[in-house]
């Protein structure tokens, strides 16, 4: 069920893009874009990894945002934007440090949005079955205990 909503989530994603890129123009166009390019990489890394934390899934599609933005220094991208659409709306071509900024803020309003939506159907017993953290049963310590005093010792000299 978490990769149908995430899937969910990256089309929305995506429709949102190309709604604002339709209806707006200039800075709020732009970051906006920006922002939207994170959220969909948080979409499609709860995607591929439907059990990864919200924090985790934030970090990582900013991670790779970055990545992204700072590859833009080199040159490469702007290649190949040069002979692809995809490549383009992928990669960019142009650095530019206030997208840092931006890439930071849709990661957060990603996470708020996951962190809740877990935080709802974990509530509703909808989420992953994770374990709970915390000490060993203390039974499971004897049952190990058993275990290791029944085993024959060797000694060897």
């Amino acid at each position: 069920m978490a990769r149908a909503v995430a899937a969910v989530a990256a089309v929305g994603t995506v429709g949102a893009g190309l709604a604002v890129r339709a209806g707006a123009d200039g800075a709020f166009a732009k970051y906006a874009g920006s922002a939207l390019y994170t959220v969909l990489l948080c979409a499609l890394v709860a995607f591929c990894a439907p059990r990864a934390r919200p924090l985790v899934v934030a970090a990582t599609a900013l991670g790779l945002s970055w990545a992204v933005e700072f590859a833009q220094l080199t040159g490469v991208p702007a290649e190949l934007s040069a002979h692809s659409a995809a490549a383009r709306l992928v990669l960019g071509s142009t650095f530019n440090a206030p997208d840092l900024f931006w890439y930071a803020v849709g990661a957060a309003a990603a996470w708020t949005v996951h962190a809740g939506v877990r935080r709802r159907c974990s509530a509703r017993g909808l989420g992953p079955r994770v374990p709970a953290r915390g000490p060993i049963p203390a039974n499971h310590v004897l049952q190990a205990t058993r275990r290791e005093s029944s085993r024959p010792r060797s000694w060897s000299t």
